[in-house]
């Protein structure tokens, strides 16, 4: 996701995961985890075989200092500069956890471990006095747990495939393309070293326009295709997403419908009108298709405002 999508789902789910967080570390933290680096990796990988999306567990003293280091099943967090003896006594989430027994949550922020979007969670661990004598703390990758709320964790793994098929598509249109240029060029380049009597020569610059009009549809499929599924992220869950995909399909459409309609009644008007009717039914499409646009995009827009109101 991108950081504005997962800002944005975090905000309608902040109450689901702040509480999945909560009953996370809740579970996962114990007096013996103090000290003792074998029980930290046990619960760091027992907690990443039911939520992938847990990324560090670290523990600190009563003064904010960490007394461990940043516990992670994924080795490219294990491979970094020691953290253990560092003073985390200024960092929000254990001034947070300090002044609150129970478990505490921070808002997202961008993380120092792999500069995503994270949120950590920190808990007071007491002796038997009831004195405090450190803390545990846990980083999640936001992106991940929202995923993993909305049941999206596995389309994730078969993205690059996707992503891949969409981009030989877009080679093929492409191709395409060119070859539809090379052809008007053709044309073009004939238009001024073939000799053509008085009718010939009006309609002939109708045969290059249309090769170029082709390719210019097609260019705007491609273009399309290549920005909405292959560079851009896209929320699949969210309408808003799906309706600025289609309402590209649809516009790419239209413009090429319209500029054919206007050259089959430049055509007629230069020849013999037979083409007339055939440019007013194709006006009259365009028309439509205009017409049934706006609708959609009106009535998706007001759709996704009503479900966005629900929500809240």
């Amino acid at each position: 996701m991108s950081y504005i999508s997962v800002i944005e789902r975090y905000h309608e789910y902040r109450v689901a995961v702040r509480e999945l967080l909560a009953s996370m570390l809740t579970g996962l933290a114990d007096i013996n985890l103090l000290g003792n680096p074998e029980a930290q990796h046990r619960a760091i990988n027992s907690l990443t075989e039911h939520y992938p999306f847990g990324e560090l567990l670290y523990t600190l003293d009563a003064k904010g200092t960490q007394t461990s280091e940043n516990i992670s099943r994924s080795s490219r967090f294990n491979a970094g500069s020691s953290s253990k003896g560092k003073d985390r006594s200024q960092r929000p989430y254990f001034l947070l956890a300090r002044e609150q027994a129970g478990v505490i949550v921070t808002d997202p922020y961008l993380s120092n471990a792999n500069d995503m979007l994270c949120m950590t969670a920190a808990v007071q661990l007491h002796d038997e006095n009831d004195h405090i004598i450190g803390y545990v703390v846990l980083d999640v990758d936001l992106a991940k747990t929202i995923e993993f709320l909305m049941g999206d964790t596995t389309r994730r793994h078969f993205q690059p495939f996707f992503k891949a098929a969409y981009g030989l598509i877009v080679v093929g249109l492409f191709s395409v393309v060119f070859i539809l240029l090379y052809v008007s060029f053709q044309e073009l380049a004939a238009l001024f070293h073939v000799q053509h009597d008085a009718q010939s020569i009006q309609l002939r610059p109708f045969s290059v326009i249309i090769f170029m009009t082709l390719a210019l549809a097609v260019f705007d499929l491609g273009k399309t295709i290549l920005e909405e599924e292959v560079l851009m992220h896209k929320d699949i869950l969210r309408h808003s997403s799906t309706r600025r995909t289609i309402t590209r399909f649809i516009a790419a459409i239209l413009i090429a419908v319209s500029i054919e309609a206007l050259l089959l009644m430049f055509k007629a008007a230069l020849g013999t009108g037979a083409d007339m009717l055939q440019g007013v039914w194709m006006m009259m499409t365009a028309a439509t298709l205009l017409v049934g646009l706006g609708l959609y995009v009106y009535l998706g827009a007001r759709a996704e405002a009503i479900l966005l109101s629900l929500r809240k």
